[in-house]
Order: C-alpha cells, then sequence, then structure tokens
C-alpha cells in the first residue's frame, strides 16, 4: 500500500458498548468517508458514506418501531450480501430486537424450522420468489407479522404478509434520526444458527459484547487503514463475514464493495481491486484447480518456469519470515516474480494485502501455491460459538501450515484426549432455548469445548488434526482423520468433493465427485462412453483413480490409503440436501443416501 497511508484510529469496545454504538461513532468521525459500495446495473458501482448509512438505519428503525415489537423480539435477514443488510441489522439491534441470519441458499424446511424456532416476527428477504417458496409451508407463519421484500412485489401478484421496502419505509416518520435505546454491552445481539451437518441446527446467542471483543481482537493481528478495501463475498449470515468483514472495517474506517456472485466474482475483483479478502477454502481451491487447467494449454518451457516460479518463491518466502537463510537462487526471483507471479497477483487486482482463508482447514499444497506466488494467504480459526474468530496467521510472522495464533484475550488449552477448548469474552452466551446442549460444549470454568482435535507448538502455532466425532477407527485400530485426507483430494483437479469412509472396516474406500471437464478428458484416455453412466462403474476407471488417489495421499501413513471408490458427476449441494449452507458435507446424509454404494465396496468381506 502507499507509504502516505496512515494508520486510522480503531474505535475500541468501551468506547461504544454496542454495535449500533459503533456504527454511530463511525458517523461522528468519519460521515463523509465512503463506507459501502455496491453494483447497480444501470449505473456501475455506487458508493455509500457512513452518513448515507446512518440516515437509512434511522429510517429503517421508524418503520420497525411501527411493528410495535418488544426489546428481545426476534427478527431475520434473508438477503444476498448488499447495504440493506447492515443498515437493516443495526437498525434492528438499536432497537433492542435480535437479529437471526439466514442463508439465501438454504433449503426452505430449514430456513421455516429456524424462523419457527427463533419466532421470528419480521422477515427481510431479496424477492418474493424466496416467499412463494417459504409461505407453502404452514409452520412459517405461526409467528411472522411482517415479510418485507427489497425489491418490490410484481403489481399483479398478490402474495400475503408481504410488503416492499420502499412502500413499508414510507409508513415510518421521515425526519427520525438513527438513535439507540437504552442497551447494555451484555443484552443479545443475535442467534445465528449453526450449520447442522448432524441433526437440527442450534441457534448461538451472541452478545453486543462477543462480537465487539472479537472483531478488535481480530483488528490487533494486522494493519488495517481507511484506504483499505473489502471484497464482502462470504455471505454475511456466515459470522466470520459478519464479524471480519463487516464490524472489523467499521472499527477501522475500511471501505466494503459486495461482490455480485461466483460467477462475476473473477471481474469484480479486477474492478475492485481489494486488499482484503475474507473466503473459505473452496474459493481458493477453484482459483488453484483453474490455474493449473490452464497451464495444461501451455508450452513444456512455459510449465517448466511456473515451477521454477513456485520453487524459488516459496524459498523466498522462507527466507523472508526467517524460516531459512539466503540462497543464491534468490537472485533470480525478481524476474520470475515479473514473469509469473505478478499475473496471478493481477488477476486478484493486484493490491492484495491479506487473503484470509477460515471455516475449515486450506490444504497444504494450496497455501503453499498461493506463498510461493507471493499472494499473503493467512489461515484463521474459529466457530460460531466463538464469535467466531479463535486464532490467525500474523503478517509479520505467518505460517501457512497452521492456524495462526490464538487472538488477544482469548485462552486456548488443550486436553488430554487431544480436544481443543477456548476462553475469552467472544465465547456465545448458550444455545437459544437449549440449555442441555449449552452444558454439553461450555464446561463450568466457562471453557468453550470445539469438538476439534489440535495440536499447540512451542512457538505459539495452532494446529487443526481432526475432529472429535469424524475421527475414522478402522478395524485394525488405526484412527483416521478424514478431512485431512478430503482437502488432499481435493486439491487435484480431478476432484470436486471427496468423503472418506470405513469405520469399523478392514480399510478405507471413498466417494468421489469427478470434475466434468477432467472426467472428459479421463474416459476419452481410457476409451470409455462418457455420456454412459455405467463408464463411472468401469473396473479399470476405478484402478486408474485408486493409484491416482495414491499419488495424491503419498504424505499419509500406509494404511490411511483409499482401496474403493464410487464416482459420481452428479455434485453434491445444498438443493439436494448433501451440503450446508456453508458448504460442509452432511456425512450422515451422505452415508445414508449412498448406503447401497458403500456397502457394495465392502461387500467381497462378506462373501
Amino acid at each position: 500500500m502507499p507509504g502516505s497511508m496512515l494508520k486510522t484510529d480503531y474505535i475500541a469496545p468501551e468506547k461504544v458498548n454496542t454495535l449500533p454504538g459503533l456504527l454511530q461513532e463511525r458517523v461522528h468521525r468519519s460521515a463523509n468517508k465512503a463506507a459501502y459500495a455496491y453494483h447497480e446495473a444501470d449505473n456501475g458501482w455506487v458508493d455509500l458514506t457512513w452518513e448515507n448509512i446512518a440516515v437509512q438505519v434511522g429510517l429503517i428503525q421508524q418503520a420497525i418501531k411501527l411493528e410495535q415489537l418488544n426489546k428481545g423480539d426476534r427478527v431475520a435477514i434473508m438477503l444476498r450480501n448488499c447495504p440493506e443488510w447492515v443498515m437493516f441489522d443495526i437498525a434492528a439491534m438499536a432497537c433492542g430486537l435480535v437479529t437471526v441470519p439466514l442463508y439465501t441458499n438454504d433449503r426452505a424446511n430449514n430456513v421455516a424450522y429456524v424462523i419457527k424456532d427463533a419466532g421470528v416476527k419480521i422477515l427481510l428477504i431479496q424477492n418474493q420468489r424466496q416467499w412463494r417458496e417459504l409461505s407453502k409451508i404452514s409452520s412459517i407463519t405461526e409467528t411472522l407479522q411482517r415479510v418485507i421484500s427489497v425489491e418490490p412485489p410484481k403489481s399483479d401478484i398478490k402474495i400475503s404478509k408481504i410488503i416492499g421496502l420502499k412502500q413499508w419505509l414510507n409508513e415510518g416518520d421521515q425526519t427520525e434520526q438513527f438513535t439507540i435505546i437504552d442497551l447494555t454491552t451484555d443484552d443479545l445481539a443475535t442467534i445465528v444458527y449453526t450449520s447442522g451437518t448432524t441433526g437440527k441446527p442450534k441457534g448461538v446467542m451472541l452478545s453486543h459484547k462477543n462480537i465487539l471483543m472479537n472483531a478488535y481482537a481480530a483488528l490487533q493481528c494486522g494493519e488495517f487503514y481507511p484506504e483499505d478495501v473489502f471484497l464482502s463475498f462470504l455471505p454475511l449470515s456466515h459470522t466470520l463475514e459478519r464479524t471480519s468483514g463487516c464490524f472489523l472495517p467499521m472499527m477501522a474506517n475500511s471501505k466494503v464493495c459486495y461482490a455480485r456472485s461466483v460467477q462475476q466474482l473473477a471481474e469484480d475483483i479486477q474492478v475492485v481491486q481489494p486488499t482484503v479478502f475474507i473466503s473459505v477454502p473452496r474459493i481458493y481451491e477453484m482459483i488453484y484447480a483453474k490455474v493449473l487447467a490452464s497451464l495444461q494449454n501451455e508450452s513444456f518451457f512455459k510449465n517448466i518456469i511456473f515451477k521454477l516460479a513456485q520453487k524459488i518463491g516459496w524459498r523466498h518466502f522462507l527466507y523472508k519470515t526467517k524460516a531459512k537463510g539466503w540462497h543464491v537462487s534468490l537472485l533470480v526471483w525478481p524476474m520470475l516474480d515479473r514473469l509469473v507471479a505478478d499475473k496471478i497477483k493481477q488477476k486478484l487486482g493486484g493490491r492484495l494485502r491479506y487473503a484470509i482463508a477460515g471455516g475449515a482447514a486450506l490444504n497444504k499444497s494450496i497455501a503453499k501455491f498461493f506463498i510461493s506466488l507471493g499472494i499473503p494467504v493467512y489461515q484463521g480459526y474459529g466457530m460460531t460459538e466463538s464469535s467466531p474468530v479463535i486464532s490467525v496467521g500474523r503478517q509479520e510472522d505467518n505460517n501457512p501450515f497452521s492456524i495462526g495464533k490464538p487472538l488477544p484475550g482469548v485462552e486456548v488449552k488443550i486436553l488430554e484426549n487431544g480436544e481443543l477448548c477456548t476462553k475469552s469474552d467472544c465465547v456465545m452466551q448458550g444455545y437459544f432455548n437449549n440449555q442441555q446442549a449449552t452444558r454439553e460444549v461450555i464446561d463450568d470454568e466457562g471453557w468453550l469445548h470445539t469438538g476439534d482435535l489440535a495440536s499447540l507448538s512451542d512457538d505459539g502455532y495452532l494446529y487443526i488434526t481432526g475432529r472429535i466425532k469424524d475421527i475414522i477407527v478402522l478395524a485394525s485400530a488405526e484412527k483416521v482423520p478424514p478431512q485431512d485426507m478430503e482437502t488432499t483430494i481435493c486439491a487435484d483437479p480431478l476432484f470436486d468433493q471427496a468423503m472418506i469412509i470405513g469405520e469399523g472396516k478392514p480399510f478405507l474406500s471413498a466417494l468421489l465427485v469427478l470434475n466434468e471437464v477432467e472426467w472428459k478428458a479421463l474416459a476419452n484416455n481410457l476409451s470409455l462412453d462418457r455420456s454412459n453412466p455405467e463408464s463411472l462403474h468401469d473396473s479399470g476407471a476405478h484402478k486408474f483413480i485408486i493409484k491416482h488417489l495414491s499419488k495424491c495421499l503419498h504424505e499419509f501413513p500406509g494404511y490411511a490409503q483409499v482401496r474403493r471408490v464410487s464416482l459420481y458427476l452428479e455434485p453434491w449441494s445444498i438443493e439436494n440436501g448433501l451440503l450446508t449452507p456453508t458448504l460442509k458435507t452432511k456425512r450422515p446424509q451422505l452415508l445414508k443416501t449412498f448406503a447401497q454404494d458403500i456397502e457394495f465396496m465392502y461387500e467381497s468381506l462378506t462373501n
């Protein structure tokens, strides 16, 4: 970034006490500074100042007051990322209400469950299509008294309970300004329902203090400036984006631009040129796979140069971080940086200072790929129940294979069984209407039990080694962490999705979703009819895949090798019930859906 850039005066939690108070203080300090940008089809990218946001928050507050809700009542937001999301969130909290974020891509029955469980009174949605699906579920109308659509309903279509946002705002007092009722820092701010990879989702209760303290602690782990630009892509219903991609930049006076979609992400990155990008590993995996696929069409010489750039780029990183000394090969790094690395960096906007990966483990080879090309990837770790960040890599001391070091003020410990626990002001108040579940994860001393297995190095770095519940125990008593294997497999362009199985069995098997383009090439090489679904059951294809997997998994122990596979082309998705809205696999549902295939892979053992 430019040397003239001045570090912002961060807003500390004790200065504001509440999340609406954070916006109020930011407006007081920086009213005319650009806060957000969004894309309009006719006008391109449009900026909004902090003052613009405050005015709209005031209008929403007045409309909310006419609904005659009580402090603590719940309202829900089911929007794609946009300024209205933030405005409604803060306006509702300023009125003493509790916001419940919902995923726009979630299944209707899951949304209905959350709305009923939380007792939601007002629902803010994107358009009438969303409500048409939801209104088919009878339980959804039991508590709802108002449904507001950002996109106005078509005048020729009558849908009960729904009103356009503009019309709803016109019902309120147009002269009143943004105000905050009497709130304390310990008041409940939001209930965030976990994705629910097993069973029904649970409502995580987070206070104003929880989120403020987490955002401020994360702010201490880097340097953020008013000139910084965050590209908001991860859904705001995801606590990582809401805390780190909304309230953190508000504390730092940084600008947030809202990406339009996955399909337009590459174009948005080029235009916005973000300095900070926060996402889940899947996006980094997609970029990685795209670069590797493009290299297949390049000459042998260009591939050699690319590999050399990666090798020396990695050496350069180790030298910069003082992990290794200087080497003569570093003399050619400036040239390789210009010929190879800069081209990749330009595709990511050319100004990226922080590329944060969170929500799941980032494959080591992918982390090394980005780091070697000078793209500053930092792994983080957390969970909704901790608001959510627990640890993150540091700019001055980045270990890309670790999930970083704990945030300031965040305590961690590892139990004898290897489970990671954490304690801080960021830990949730508990699960909504579920004291038993709360007692199962928060002990009497206030430690939150994450359910993740971890190790802590002497120099303070944390490493996740698996999930307690997901550990596969083979018949030989060997223990296998499937997630590590799955992320390694999916780093290969041939595989889009993977699930390792083998609990109580003598060997491991895998359910694999193949990349359609890569399968097309492989099928041709194996003289198979790729249009015939039966080709996915071909023994020759299976032998090739298993041999290919052994190369992918060469760093794993001998017992952690895959000996049987089931192949698919249809992706596991939220729509078919096999992924959560945060794109995590629903292992129990996959085991149920593909039970017959799994039985076939092991049937020779019982014959």
